[in-house]
């Protein structure tokens, strides 16, 4: 069975840390926080002594949204998995944005390797996927102009309707 720790990295945003606690609480599942203003590299390190320390296996780190011409809010996140050496890096993205997603992958994907990452994003979660009549078209585009995978779907505001992505359904959306 996994035992995760969710970790409140977003240190940027205000009410980031009191909104991921609800999550925390909704789901009963531990929370590491330090609170606002700090470094959120420190917090995620931080968060994963806690874990070995307590016995969790995993780790989600949520860290603050970035815009991707935001410079010092990327060169954080470029520290933070430098400095943490993470397993899986999820980027998420809303489907609504369509070929900005585009932009935004390929600036993370950017930052990621030029702060000494070795490793790009592993997968996309891709948000609001049931919002949108293009959505099939930006989950191919992202896709195939990257090569990384959609490894979540978004399709409403429950936690179970965060789910794989149904091949199945991309194809019929296709030729409906």
């Amino acid at each position: 069975a996994c035992s995760p720790l969710l970790a409140a990295c977003d240190t940027f945003r205000s009410g980031a840390v009191e909104q991921l606690a609800v999550h925390a609480s909704c789901l009963d599942l531990p929370l590491y926080h330090r609170g606002y203003a700090k470094d959120p590299s420190a917090v995620a390190k931080a968060a994963i002594a806690k874990a070995q320390e307590d016995g969790n296996d995993v780790v989600l780190v949520d860290t603050a949204g970035r815009m991707q011409n935001n410079v010092p809010l990327m060169k954080a996140l470029a520290k933070l998995v430098t400095e943490t050496s993470p397993d899986l890096v999820l980027f998420v993205c809303e489907a609504l944005v369509g070929n900005d997603g585009m932009d935004q992958l390929t600036m993370f994907q950017k930052a990621l390797t030029s702060g000494g990452h070795s490793r790009p994003i592993d997968g996309i979660v891709l948000t609001k996927f049931d919002t949108v009549s293009d959505k099939v078209g930006a989950a191919l585009t992202l896709t195939h102009l990257t090569g990384v995978p959609i490894a979540f779907c978004g399709t409403g505001q429950k936690y179970n309707h965060l789910k794989p992505l149904s091949v199945p359904f991309v194809i019929q959306s296709l030729f409906s």
